[in-house]
């Protein structure tokens, strides 16, 4: 094979920098997972047993947090945030732009209006400028969302929320095993949330967590994930008794003994998985320091950001083409980059039943355009990092302008 060919893009014809896709995230799971997932099923208890204390316990202990409540979902686990802080029709919370649906549609549930602020130009966090602009006499919340791993300014945040008298909730489904000057990821709102999804930090398939030191919190999350009933099976069977009740409208939220003993397995490598993703995300940020036209997002000193993605902000000014052409050479040449995300209010949903559209994010919205997600996740290896690196590389070097090719040695 020539080495012209192996310069032109994969996408017009040429040899791709890899012949299987490298996705963009998974799941790991290892001997001890499978050991530990195997137990449960050869005991007496797949649902509503001691598993799910047991998760909820280290989970706890992990952040320094009081309370731990396992659910089944991330999704679950906002729904539940926003039932046990009494959101209701009428209510207002402000959530940014930026983030999955999930954390406006969890307000959307519960009868609530989101109503949507701007992110920093510089780390797509929320701006804690724009939610004090948009803090009304319906605001019951703030939703400050760990957009990639990197938690938000919390101090600003909780002053903003103490100021006017309402709750903090941390979207923290990209965050875990992160810190905020010090203090872990878990500890930093009222209410913080997390998922479980094969593509996060740690799996148990499905699931989700919401960690906080009001008792009163856990206590309303636990009857919400179960129907609105005040005892689970297991319980009533500790107690030798059928009698229930239910208290309020909840759902079945529950997660399941299997998923928390992989959990609870999974939890153990947080630490080192983590650190992984930060090695990946260094050796991301030197090899592209020189490139034009990528530019990875900013991070604070004051943080130590969890890596659940590495999403870089392409110069489209320095380019000959669009985002989306980019996103297609490199899906081309085998790395499996993605886009996290629309800008919510940019949903047809949102659109209709909210009134919102092009304008009201602009910072969101010109991110939006711009944005593309690297493959992260632990399990790469050196020469996995080395292929992104090397089809980034690529792809820019056909795409940029004239002037600047001189950064390729030609």
């Amino acid at each position: 094979m020539s080495d012209n060919h192996s310069k032109t893009l994969a996408i017009f014809g040429g040899l791709p920098v890899r012949q299987k896709l490298l996705p963009y995230g998974r799941q790991c799971i290892e001997d001890d997972d499978i050991t530990a997932v195997v137990d449960v099923l050869r005991s007496d208890w797949l649902t509503t047993g001691p598993k799910i204390p047991e998760f909820e316990q280290a989970f706890a202990a992990l952040t320094g947090s009081l309370e731990a409540v396992a659910v089944s979902s991330g999704t679950a686990a906002l729904h539940a945030a926003m039932y046990a802080i009494d959101i209701k029709p009428g209510d207002e919370v402000i959530v940014p732009a930026i983030t999955f649906a999930a954390t406006a549609n969890s307000v959307v549930f519960q009868g609530g209006r989101p109503i949507f602020v701007d992110v920093h130009p510089d780390t797509l966090l929320i701006d804690p400028e724009q939610v004090a602009r948009h803090i009304s006499t319906k605001t019951k919340a703030i939703i400050a969302v760990d957009y990639a791993g990197q938690p938000c300014d919390y101090d600003t945040l909780r002053k903003l929320a103490d100021r006017y008298h309402v709750k903090l909730i941390a979207d923290a489904c990209h965050s875990l095993g992160g810190s905020y000057k010090g203090r872990p990821v878990g500890q930093l709102a009222d209410l913080s949330t997390f998922s479980f999804h094969p593509v996060k930090h740690i799996t148990t398939g499905e699931g989700g967590m919401i960690s906080t030191n009001d008792p009163d919190l856990a206590r309303r999350m636990r009857i919400f994930r179960n129907h609105g009933i005040t005892s689970d099976h297991r319980q009533r069977e500790q107690q030798g008794s059928w009698f229930y009740e239910m208290v309020d409208l909840g759902y079945n939220y529950r997660i399941t003994d299997i998923q928390c003993a992989l959990g609870s397995s999974q939890l153990r490598k947080l630490s080192a998985w983590v650190k992984r993703r930060q090695e990946i995300a260094q050796r991301y940020n030197a090899a592209f320091a020189e490139v034009p036209a990528v530019r990875p997002l900013d991070v604070r000193a004051e943080v130590s950001h969890a890596y659940h993605l590495y999403v870089v902000r392409l110069d489209l000014t320095r380019l000959q083409v669009t985002r989306g052409q980019v996103f297609a050479a490199l899906r081309a040449e085998g790395i499996g980059v993605n886009v996290h995300y629309i800008p919510v209010h940019l949903h047809p949903f949102y659109r209709k039943q909210f009134g919102t559209g092009p304008g009201l994010c602009p910072v969101a919205e010109a991110a939006y355009e711009q944005i593309i997600s690297l493959p992260i996740f632990p399990q790469m290896t050196d020469a996995d990092v080395e292929d992104v690196i090397r089809a980034v590389r690529k792809v820019v070097r056909s795409f940029v302008i004239e002037q600047d090719r001189k950064y390729f040695g030609g």
